[in-house]
């Protein structure tokens, strides 16, 4: 324990031009006294710490000493690549192995540019969840992330949503996707490729046994193409709407972006009104009417009947209150 902490004060110091006793323990997370005891002993045993008395005064280290613990553990160095996603490193239980990750690739660059990181991080965050919901962390996300990093087969008991049955799967974890604060496991299972949610696993062994990854798997291109597929698959029934210029503007914001562009680019001409008639492929009448009601009178649906009905009332129950 004491060794560790001794190699990460100098560290420390080696990243920075000085530091007083109270910021190093501060890092260290332990007292001042235990850092004037362990700053002595890496004075004696060779290490050049000078300790500077007075208000202004701490340690740094003589002569521009430079040690060689600045190599990268596995965990470290993947953890690296996460370092701009503080709440997903936290989650997935590597804030530790990022932290010592940060702190040795510091030590280890020229002076000028020790202060990088934290240059990076003052101009850019991501903040994954959405602004409506509030995250929450599944319990076996460390369980299932370590078994990514490691490439270890799992196997799982998976909830599945429309039936509530619960599945047992064998299942090679290829990777992690935070979606608007929602996690995301993408695995093979057997000769497929699947995604799962991971707040749906309701129990996880992770095997000693490895797994041969397949190279050409694409984390990113997989999800993009597997998320199309899901947002279109959603969308089972049709509107058939008159819509202005000002709607067709706003309509790949309300609904569907992909689905109402092709509306509009398969649409005709504008009628004598300016509008254009377009097709619309939507998830439910409910889901549509929730989202086009926010075009007003920019968008007038002409189809299904049950569902114009529906606008119509609501057009005369606004007219009776702003009349």
């Amino acid at each position: 324990m004491r060794a560790a902490r001794l190699i990460k004060m100098v560290l420390l110091l080696q990243s920075r031009p000085a530091m007083t006793a109270a910021e190093l323990a501060r890092e260290l997370e332990v007292s001042e006294r235990t850092v004037t005891r362990d700053a002595q002993a890496l004075s004696e045993a060779g290490v050049p710490v000078y300790a500077e008395r007075g208000r202004a005064g701490g340690y740094r280290l003589v002569g521009g000493y430079r040690t060689g613990l600045t190599g990268l553990a596995r965990n470290e160095a993947e953890a690296l690549f996460l370092s701009g996603l503080p709440s997903a490193l936290r989650e997935m239980g590597l804030e530790d192995a990022a932290s010592a990750a940060r702190l040795k690739v510091s030590a280890a660059l020229l002076p000028s540019l020790r202060n990088a990181s934290a240059t990076a991080a003052q101009r850019f965050h991501l903040d994954a969840p959405g602004w409506y919901q509030e995250p929450v962390t599944p319990d076996l996300l460390p369980t299932v992330a370590e078994a990514v990093w490691d490439d270890r087969i799992v196997r799982a008991r998976y909830r599945r949503g429309a039936t509530g049955g619960e599945a047992e799967r064998e299942l090679e974890p290829y990777g992690l996707v935070l979606k608007a604060g929602v996690w995301y496991l993408c695995a093979r299972a057997g000769t497929d490729f699947r995604v799962y949610r991971i707040d749906r696993f309701t129990a996880v062994a992770v095997s000693g046994e490895r797994f041969v990854r397949d190279e050409e798997f694409d984390l990113p291109g997989f999800w993009d193409e597997r998320a199309a597929q899901f947002a279109r698959s959603i969308l089972r029934t049709e509107v058939t709407a008159k819509v202005s210029e000002a709607g067709a503007g706003r309509l790949p914001h309300v609904v569907d972006r992909a689905a109402a562009l092709e509306a509009l680019d398969a649409a005709g001409p504008p009628d004598d009104d300016g509008r254009r008639t377009v097709v619309l492929p939507v998830e439910s009448l409910d889901v549509a009417y929730s989202q086009l009601l926010s075009l007003g009178p920019e968008l007038e649906v002409l189809e299904p009947d049950a569902l114009r009905s529906r606008f119509g009332a609501t057009a005369e129950r606004l007219s009776d209150l702003y009349r």
